[in-house]
């Protein structure tokens, strides 16, 4: 039997739901894998605040050198969040010889070359499987399972608190606030939501999976984000009107060296696998050269869900010899032979507002044309506010920066600019 001692830096839910779920899962671990495993010391803010496992009082510390320095312990494991002092932590753990598990989407995204490095220099394992889509195994499936494959699309809803969101405004016909409303009372949104709802952390995710994906760093300051603070109810009950789901979507796609990757709002036809997914599920739908289409799905949040991933790379992390890390180039910038484009084709939803008059739907289909923006269909909505009435496009495939210039070039006296969304899964 190998017994292996960690170190937690905080002990707060996911903490805890790791805590419980090596208590619980200890016998059988012992069985398959030969690993016992011991906590030795959980640095805390508060000794003496209530925790969600019975976590002994000898075991907390206040002090980061008991858990970063102490030669006894072989695995840290990192609960913290943010990109610091977390980073900082992992680093000198790393240099003291330990082996890091971590849910932290957000220091790895940011500093992943320098958390590698370290952990080569020094010959330790650095594992993340829980930072994108908590239980969902998609970190070692890019990692193991498709190495026979060139992966060349990769469609996630990776945040939950945003799924839920759309999904409830879907489901109930509910606006924006109301829904975020409900969501932070019920603890699925922060009272602060701007990383999710505004993109970022599906942003962090995203430059995680598309790394993998194309084995080449792609640094989250190249990814265009949007969040879905601008949904309205509108956007949401046209969009079912014409077969069509809404989510916050990931996107990364690469054709040669050349990448596309983006977060954003985006329909998806209500046949394809994503737009099933709805509440706080996760799912990342991905397409390989040989292997064709695939989806994972499952629970991307969660104390008990995160603390499942964890506790796999745990045990990684303790039979691992020697431990494997991304072959790519894992630098600050992106490889220098990679091309990022910010004129992708895609399908667009179009909400405009427009003067109920004839001609008016003709000099608007001119505009797009002018700029090679073609309509595959359009709906137009009888009910006359204001002398002006809603008109709905779906465009054949265009490219963004030849729509977004012929929205700028609208006349507003014919028609003004309601929203603008990507359509996903549509060839045409």
């Amino acid at each position: 039997m190998k017994r292996v001692t960690i170190g937690f830096l905080g002990c707060g839910n996911v903490g805890s739901g790791v805590w419980n779920l090596l208590e619980d899962i200890a016998p059988q671990i012992a069985h398959r894998e030969g690993l016992a495993f011991t906590v030795k010391k959980a640095l805390v803010r508060d000794a003496g605040k209530a925790r969600g496992a019975q976590v002994p009082l000898d075991v907390l510390t206040q002090d980061p050198a008991q858990v970063l320095d102490d030669p006894g312990i072989d695995v840290v494991m990192e609960f913290m969040g943010g990109e610091q002092p977390a980073t900082d932590y992992l680093l000198r753990a790393l240099a003291n010889g330990k082996s890091v598990v971590t849910a932290n989407k957000m220091a790895l995204a940011a500093n992943w070359h320098l958390l590698q490095a370290q952990a080569q220099a020094h010959g330790r394992g650095l594992y993340y499987e829980a930072g994108v889509c908590g239980a969902v195994p998609i970190i070692r499936v890019l990692a193991d399972s498709l190495q026979a494959n060139r992966v060349n699309k990769l469609l996630g809803i990776i945040n939950g608190t945003t799924n839920y969101i759309l999904t409830r405004m879907a489901q109930e016909g509910k606006n924006y606030e109301d829904v975020l409303y409900d969501a932070q009372r019920l603890g699925l949104a922060e009272p602060d939501p701007t990383a999710d709802v505004e993109g970022f952390d599906a942003a962090y995710k995203l430059s995680i999976l598309s790394s993998l994906a194309f084995h080449a760093h792609v640094p989250v300051t190249r990814i265009y984000r949007e969040g879905i603070t601008n949904i309205t109810a509108q956007d949401v009950a046209y969009g079912q009107q014409m077969h069509l789901t809404l989510k916050l979507l990931a996107v990364a796609k690469r054709d040669g060296q050349l990448v596309q990757v983006r977060v954003h709002p985006a329909f998806v036809p209500d046949d394809h696998p994503l737009a099933a997914v709805s509440g706080a599920f996760n799912a990342v739908f991905l397409q390989g050269h040989a292997c064709g289409d695939m989806m994972l799905y499952g629970k991307g949040a969660g104390d008990m869900p995160t603390a499942s991933a964890m506790v796999s790379d745990l045990v990684q992390a303790a039979r691992a010899t020697p431990h494997r890390h991304p072959t790519f180039a894992n630098q600050a910038q992106a490889p220098a032979d990679l091309n990022f484009d910010c004129d992708w084709a895609s399908v667009y939803f179009i909400r405009l507002c427009a003067v109920d008059r004839p001609g008016a739907l003709a000099a608007i289909a001119g505009c797009f044309a002018d700029r090679g923006v073609s309509i595959a269909s359009m709906m137009q909505k009888s009910t006359v506010v204001d002398g002006r009435v809603s008109l709905v496009f779906v465009t054949h495939q265009a490219h963004e920066q030849s729509v977004m210039r012929a929205l700028r070039e609208l006349d507003p006296a014919v028609a003004a600019l309601g929203s603008v969304i990507r359509v996903e899964g549509l060839e045409s």
